[in-house]
């Protein structure tokens, strides 16, 4: 009952986080793609761009506290042999995730294969 109740919670926080990133990730693009309506400099409108990327970067170290204490929590409420599972589960995770990002940055990009003029 603890871990569901542990899990509704965190459900709830991830959520709120998660809408807040899609809601930045909008604004930003939104600055980036507009032309600058507003009469001030380029330098005020990348100044505006790079605070709603700090933004974003507060809600991912958010996120990330989240998920410490989610661990935390659950080292209090999993038996050891649970605890080896999920730790086993997550280093899965994160290696799956590492092959990812390797083959993310090794994909081709389509501008590649253009010419330089």
């Amino acid at each position: 009952m603890g871990i569901y109740e542990v899990q509704q919670s965190v459900k709830g926080t991830e959520d709120a986080l998660s809408h807040a990133m899609d809601t930045l990730q909008q604004s930003l693009f939104d600055t980036v793609a507009a032309p600058d309506v507003a009469g001030g400099g380029f330098m005020e409108h990348m100044s505006l761009a790079m605070n709603k990327i700090a933004a974003m970067e507060d809600i991912v170290g958010q996120a990330d506290g989240l998920r410490q204490q989610t661990l935390h929590k659950l080292k209090h409420m999993l038996t050891i042999r649970h605890a080896a599972r999920c730790f086993v589960a997550i280093s899965d995770y994160f290696h799956r995730l590492r092959a990812l990002s390797t083959l993310w940055v090794a994909r081709p990009r389509l501008d590649e294969g253009v010419p330089a003029m």
